[in-house]
């Protein structure tokens, strides 16, 4: 039989010679886990015995990585946003694909909002804390309706890029995208060109990606040395109440939605799914996750052409972690520390808010933009996004996977209900996007041999 030619190679080398030993290969999935536990670890070390060095080294390695990511998200989102849009001339029924999967990103959310909503007043976070309207102070960038609707279009084509205004940078694409269809044939050299540099920025974006590992041990390590437990007990409640919201969500809700709607398995869902989930839990950024979201919803069987609409759309105006469930939460605790009542009128604005509102959030870490949004539509003192500010963190990592689950989740149930899904690739999604594409690379035929 013939010898795979990377393999030949690896046996011709003097490091493939000898004994034959070979490192075994780490899934990436452990590797997260792994930067899990020796974060928490870590920043245990570093905050019980008071050693600065590790507190700074934790604080920069986590600071890198999610700079690394922020550094591909404004030409990401452009031409990810640009190429799918064009893409949809190749899919039949564009415009009701387009029109389903934004139904259904409000359908999802709205579920996610009530949620929310529910457990927000079963369990009144905001009693029982000891913090009072003094510990809240003004964040430095608020956001209104006047703010989002007028700065969708931007004062020119450079701010949005080095302000990095995902919002505006959405809108710029899709005016690209679709002048790019109207222009036909005339416009092939510049899709041409967009679809070459956006298959770079995401290959350099995997290779941000396979130090997930080394990030998650700074954010976590970072966020357990500088908040400590103490502080996270002032906030049990609350955090209780995002995570449980967020996993009624993605472990309750999805598997419903995917068994009835889509008559799918739940389980296959996941297991294809998870890869994106667990980096997404990592990295807190939507968008920074989007490449692994895209290669796992093709893997379980939505066609690549609406794959590459759905998920970048997704991205970018999903968020049902983000902008449902926490926004819904953080009013009803913001008001309960501030000693105001919330009525019937105000619950329907914070679920309007969350379904139409939810752009604002535009797949960067955090949500605070979505959550004065809401308080200045309610009416609610902008101080107590203050309060939230230190716990936004550890919140923001369950908020994340529930947002991309959802961005994953939607063009699935879509693919299903239009009879475009392939039911053999989503019965047989299970290996990680980061591993595979590994793997790929090694098995192409090299002339010269890579130790690793």
């Amino acid at each position: 039989m013939s010898a795979n030619p990377a393999s030949a190679a690896a046996t011709d080398s003097p490091s493939g010679s000898g004994s034959g030993f070979r490192i075994p290969k780490v899934p990436f999935w452990a590797q997260i886990v792994a930067g899990l536990v020796l974060g928490v670890v870590l920043g245990w070390l570093a905050r019980s015995y008071d050693i600065n060095w590790l507190h700074t080294t934790l604080d920069k390695v986590g600071h890198i990585f999610i700079q690394l990511l922020k550094l591909a998200v404004a030409p990401l989102v452009f031409f990810a946003i640009l190429v799918s849009i064009t893409n949809l001339r190749k899919v039949n029924n564009a415009a009701r694909l387009a029109t389903r999967t934004l139904l259904w990103f409000m359908i999802t959310s709205l579920i996610a909002v009530a949620i929310g909503l529910v457990i927000g007043l079963v369990t009144n976070p905001g009693s029982g804390t000891g913090l009072t309207p003094k510990d809240g102070k003004l964040p430095q960038h608020a956001g209104s309706w006047l703010d989002f609707l007028t700065g969708i279009v931007p004062s020119d084509v450079i701010t949005p890029f080095t302000e990095l205004n995902v919002l505006q940078i959405v809108f710029m694409a899709a005016v690209a995208g679709i002048a790019a269809l109207k222009l036909g044939e005339k416009a092939q050299p510049i899709l041409t060109l967009s679809e070459s540099v956006l298959e770079l920025l995401q290959k350099a974006l995997w290779w941000v990606i396979r130090l997930a590992p080394i990030g998650t041990i700074g954010l976590i390590g970072y966020a357990i040395a500088d908040y400590g437990w103490d502080l996270i007990g002032k906030y049990a409640t609350f955090t209780a109440d995002v995570y449980i919201g967020c996993a009624l969500v993605l472990f309750g809700v999805y598997p419903l939605l995917l068994a009835t709607v889509a008559k799918l398995s739940p389980v296959q869902f996941f297991k294809g799914a998870w890869p994106a989930i667990q980096l997404a839990f990592v990295s807190r950024s939507s968008v920074g996750t989007m490449p692994v979201t895209q290669k796992v919803t093709e893997r379980l069987g939505v066609p690549k052409e609406y794959a590459s609409f759905s998920v970048p759309f997704g991205a970018t105006t999903k968020m049902d972690g983000c902008a449902a469930i926490y926004p819904a939460l953080a009013a009803i605790f913001i008001a309960q520390i501030f000693d105001v009542q919330l009525n019937v009128g105000d619950y329907v604005l914070i679920a309007f808010v969350s379904v139409i509102g939810s752009a604002a959030t535009a797949g960067l870490t955090g949500a605070t933009v979505m959550l004065t949004l809401t308080l200045s539509t309610l009416g609610l003192p902008l101080e107590g996004v203050g309060l939230l500010m230190a716990i936004d963190p550890i919140l923001d990592m369950m908020r994340t996977a529930t947002n991309v689950a959802g961005q994953a989740l939607v063009p699935v149930i879509v693919a299903a209900r239009e009879n475009i899904l392939d039911h053999e690739a989503y019965a047989s999604a299970s290996a990680s996007p980061v591993d595979a594409d590994a793997d790929a690379r090694e098995s192409e035929p090299q002339g010269v041999p890579v130790t690793a």
